[in-house]
């Protein structure tokens, strides 16, 4: 079924294609998206249709079905077709190819001190099990702007690696990287690359192709971010560089037997996920893909001034540095700890009926907001009011 005609403008008129408690001001798209009706309608039908007869759904009809979604999320973040596989999330898509390599003891992983914490905490394992050494680009935080973030890298990078993982947009920072910068910085050093590009899909005019030319060697992405597809949603995108010794984490049936068997069929799993991509592509476009982006973009700007008008505070990072994101310090000098972070949260969503993250980076209480096409600027300004400004 196709997608019904999005409404104009947009804003709260959206609000009749998504599911989302009508008393909450969510503005925390970019932890786990939200998924219109119409995507989870397709993905009903096709485990309905799964569920009626399922070996013959497994055996004849998924992989013509699942190759057909593939080739159109491919198409859609202009990666080359035979490129690309589906995986559950950017996280297991990242740790299929971290633990393909063939490690040996002494290389070197460069990657953020504010690398998404999944990641992080893969490389510690790898640290443990193989020897390799973790090099952290100390990118500072708040960002003074992109020249900051290139010369943290070039610094990790002067010893040489084996590998570089750079965040294309860092999830707590809500800062888009320069990869146009930062991957002749990796190929200068001898490294391979690996992109996190959790948020990318969806917010950012993604060309994974161009990437591969520029010298990523893999790019793992969400689709249930900010592509709108349902969880349960991603990819990875392998240059032909990235193919050698590359293993699911599962291996299962079609070990060998190339990258869509093997990344296709780790065991059963209901993959109506997958197979709804296509709804969701087809709901931004009908939006327009350029017009979405462009809309969550300029809402971003306009909250970001908004709360750090009302909180006397500025955002992390420039406006130059972000697209659906902005994260703002909290004005209050209280510690930040594992306990804080969560208080702070369920009292903003109780006391002012909003769902919003907040971050301890480097001991203190940030908050990130999202835009989407649903929202519109009064939806923050329950949480711009929630303190007056210091001093």
């Amino acid at each position: 079924m196709a997608s019904p005609d999005v409404p104009d403008p947009l804003g709260h008129a959206q609000r009749r294609h998504w599911t989302l408690d009508p008393g909450i001001h969510f503005l925390n798209h970019g932890s786990y998206g939200a998924t219109p009706r119409v995507v989870l309608e397709s993905q009903s039908r096709w485990r309905a249709r799964m569920e009626r007869q399922p070996v013959q759904f497994m055996n004849d009809v998924l992989p013509g079905a699942l190759a057909g979604a593939r080739d159109r999320l491919a198409d859609f973040v202009r990666s080359p077709r035979e490129s690309l596989v589906f995986a559950v999330n950017a996280t297991e898509a990242c740790a299929a190819v971290l633990r393909s390599l063939d490690w040996k003891p002494g290389d070197r992983i460069v990657l953020a001190n504010h690398a998404y914490p999944a990641i992080r905490n893969t490389v510690r394992f790898l640290a443990g099990r193989y020897g390799v050494v973790p090099v952290e680009a100390g990118i500072p935080w708040p960002l003074p702007g992109d020249d900051a973030l290139v010369d943290a890298y070039a610094d990790a990078l002067r010893g040489g690696a084996r590998l570089a993982i750079f965040d294309h947009v860092f999830s707590p920072l809500g800062v888009v990287s320069p990869l146009g910068r930062l991957l002749p910085l990796a190929r200068a050093a001898g490294a391979q690359v690996l992109v996190d590009g959790a948020h990318a899909p969806g917010q950012l005019d993604l060309d994974v192709g161009r990437l591969f030319e520029m010298g990523a060697t893999w790019f793992a992405g969400n689709a249930h971010k900010w592509l709108c597809a349902p969880k349960g949603a991603a990819f990875l995108a392998v240059s032909d560089a990235g193919r050698e010794g590359l293993h699911p984490v599962v291996i299962s049936n079609f070990y060998g037997e190339g990258l869509a068997w093997e990344f296709g069929w780790t065991g059963t799993r209901d993959p109506s996920a997958w197979l709804a991509v296509g709804e969701a592509i087809d709901f931004i476009e009908s939006i327009g893909a350029a017009r979405y982006r462009s809309a969550l973009a300029t809402q971003q700007r306009e909250a970001a001034d908004l709360m750090a008008a009302a909180w006397g505070v500025q955002p992390g990072a420039p406006a130059s540095s972000r697209a659906a994101m902005a994260t703002l310090p909290m004005p209050i000098d209280e510690p930040a700890t594992r306990e804080s972070v969560a208080r702070w949260r369920l009292h903003f969503l109780r006391e002012h009926r909003t769902e919003v993250p907040v971050f301890d980076i480097g001991g203190r209480h940030w908050v990130r907001i999202s835009a989407q096409v649903y929202n519109e600027l009064s939806d923050f300004a329950p949480l711009a009011a929630a303190f007056q400004p210091q001093g």
